[in-house]
């Protein structure tokens, strides 16, 4: 993991890691959201603890994404209103009503945050506005466990994307192969959204080039970027100043430090 906060040739936003790895990057500096990813990452804390932190840490994460969407402006009578009907009013920003979300769910690592991130938007959104989608995809690997694509097996799609925002919370960020394939999906059957946010709790820099070369209108907010397998001199730099030599997945194609396989833990294949 990097943690340094040191310069950036990236935009900077208040709470956001400095990094060079662009402007559509968006790593949250946020210490509370580190201490849950370091708990989910740890093999001593108990499956019913897992899942909680990952419910979490996606409100997090969700917040954070949401500067992406188009707001307007509101006036809400409050409660004050009865002893103050002119000031008792909330004057100012909201997110758009309008705005129509899709959120993907990538069976079955995507399925707790997707739907962690479905029920938080219906706190604030419409009804009409919202929509939840399911993708059944695993990776294709060779006889040496590398990972060589993803397999799309099976999805359950509600319609066009067109004109909406296209959500897609899948935690583990590794290769970027899970993320282009349901991009690609969406694009050649169900049109091209507004704008696509990829919301990985934890990212490797070969995750980050992939989704950057691969998908043009992107914009990506994780909790952590993991290149725990780069050099320690390039460990000593800032996170993207030299994207060529960091590396953060193993011969297998999982992340390290990471989680481990996520999508297991969180369905105790494992027990």
């Amino acid at each position: 993991m990097s943690g340094d906060g040191a310069s950036s040739d990236a935009s900077e936003r208040y709470g956001e890691l400095r990094h060079c790895y662009g402007e559509q990057i968006h790593l949250i500096d946020n210490p509370f959201l580190t201490s849950v990813l370091a708990r989910i990452s740890s093999p001593q804390v108990s499956l019913p603890e897992v899942l909680n932190l990952i419910r979490l840490s996606y409100e997090i994460l969700l917040g954070a994404a949401t500067e992406e969407f188009p707001r307007t402006q509101v006036e809400v009578s409050t409660r004050m209103g009865e002893f103050h009907p002119k000031e008792g009013v909330y004057r100012g920003v909201v997110l758009d009503p309008a705005t129509k979300v899709v959120i993907c769910d990538v069976v079955r690592a995507g399925m707790v945050p997707s739907q962690v991130c479905f029920e938080r938007l219906l706190s604030v959104l419409p009804d009409a506005s919202l929509r939840l989608d399911h993708l059944n995809m695993s990776r294709v690997t060779n006889e040496n466990d590398q990972v060589t694509g993803v397999d799309l097996s099976g999805s359950k799609v509600g319609g066009s994307v067109e004109d909406s925002i296209l959500l897609i919370p899948d935690p583990m960020g590794a290769t970027g192969s899970t993320i282009l394939r349901a991009v690609e999906h969406y694009r050649e059957n169900w049109g091209s959204p507004r704008k696509i946010i990829a919301m990985p709790i934890i990212v490797t820099p070969e995750y980050l080039k992939a989704v950057l070369e691969g998908i043009d209108d992107v914009a990506v907010y994780a909790g952590r970027v993991d290149r725990g397998l780069s050099a320690p001199e390039v460990l000593a730099t800032t996170p993207g100043s030299q994207w060529d030599l960091e590396r953060g997945l193993n011969d297998r194609s999982y992340i390290v430090p990471g989680a481990g396989g996520l999508g297991e833990v969180l369905n105790n294949s494992w027990c």
